[in-house]
């Protein structure tokens, strides 16, 4: 995924960003999270912009409401 880095990411951005994550590393959740933090935003959470690691947040929070209704 190409990114812009005048812009700021979407948080739909981010939750196609991790389902892809997921789905091709068969990660968790929170291991996708560990590898966009590490790999996405190299440990900085200010590498792009506030907005966008708020937005990231957002996906994070949205994607963890979605798994857990599957999972009951």
């Amino acid at each position: 995924m190409t990114v812009n880095n005048a812009s700021v990411l979407t948080k739909d951005y981010f939750i196609a960003y991790l389902k892809l994550i997921m789905n091709s590393r068969e990660y968790t959740l929170m291991e996708a999270k560990e590898f966009a933090f590490d790999f996405f935003f190299k440990g900085d959470m200010k590498l792009y912009d506030t907005s966008t690691w708020l937005q990231f947040e957002k996906a994070l929070k949205e994607l963890d409401k979605t798994i857990c209704k599957i999972d009951m």
